[in-house]
């Protein structure tokens, strides 16, 4: 599992890029990758599973 901490300026743009749904602040508010999988699962409903997987398969494609 590939985690984050305390996203970057350019992360959370990325963040709010891929999930659009998500505010300004939502994303400001974000401390790390277990913060995002609970925001998953409440503003798109998403399963834990699934948004750990979602979560994952982001931070893998970045340069962390």
């Amino acid at each position: 599992m590939a985690a984050f901490n305390t996203p970057t300026t350019g992360m959370r743009s990325e963040i709010q890029k891929k999930w659009s749904q998500f505010t300004y602040q939502e994303v400001a508010a974000l401390n790390n990758n277990d913060d995002l999988v609970a925001r998953l699962q409440t503003k798109y409903g998403f399963d834990k599973a699934q948004a750990q997987r979602d979560v994952d398969a982001f931070a893998n494609g970045r340069q962390l």
